[in-house]
């Protein structure tokens, strides 16, 4: 009879299971998917970037089971990078409406306008900001990701943290123009959403 040492089976237990990774990916599938959405621009490949992501980490992960949460929104950065293969030298901005973001992410006027400002950036800059500025990872393990230097991580942060805080002014002082009964209307509207 054959006997399983354990200290292996210790170790198999730290790991996160298939499991515990769909755990993961349902209790914080708004976050994830708005992870997605941000990176990605379309709604139709973030939910192909969120699925993908999903199918990675289940299929075979060998990660510590503290790490999956975080493991899972890298995953989905991965995906999102191989799906639009944002560059430096020829970003595309994506086409998003004047109007205010129809998506179900932002609660409020002030959060549609903040994502609307994120997927008005040019794919590299706008990919720079959401890992670098939001999911709050270090200069080099973005530019590691992204395939390019530090200080191309730098200066495309400096761009996009310019341009998202010149949308989000300009959407605040749209909104201030309107008169009270239209004001009214887009906080109903935008709680709606």
């Amino acid at each position: 009879m054959r006997r399983t040492s354990p200290i292996s089976t210790d170790i198999s237990q730290a790991y996160a299971t298939s499991t515990e990774f769909c755990k993961v990916f349902s209790e914080n599938m708004n976050s994830m998917h708005l992870l997605s959405f941000l990176l990605t621009g379309d709604l139709t490949k973030a939910e192909e970037c969120f699925v993908s992501g999903l199918e990675d980490c289940v299929e075979g992960s060998y990660v510590f089971r503290d790490w999956a949460r975080s493991w899972a929104r890298r995953t989905i950065i991965q995906n999102a990078i191989r799906m639009v293969v944002p560059r430096k030298e020829h970003s595309a901005i994506t086409a998003v409406p004047s109007e205010p973001v129809d998506c179900r992410f932002g609660r409020t006027a002030e959060a549609d306008a903040t994502i609307a400002g994120i997927l008005r950036l040019e794919d590299f800059e706008r990919f720079v900001f959401v890992i670098s500025v939001l999911e709050k990872y270090a200069d080099q393990d973005c530019s590691l990701l992204l395939g390019c230097s530090r200080q191309d991580v730098r200066e495309a942060r400096m761009r996009a943290i310019q341009h998202v805080a010149e949308a989000v002014v300009l959407r605040q002082y749209s909104f201030e123009q309107m008169d009270g009964q239209r004001q009214s209307y887009y906080r109903t509207a935008s709680r709606a959403i």
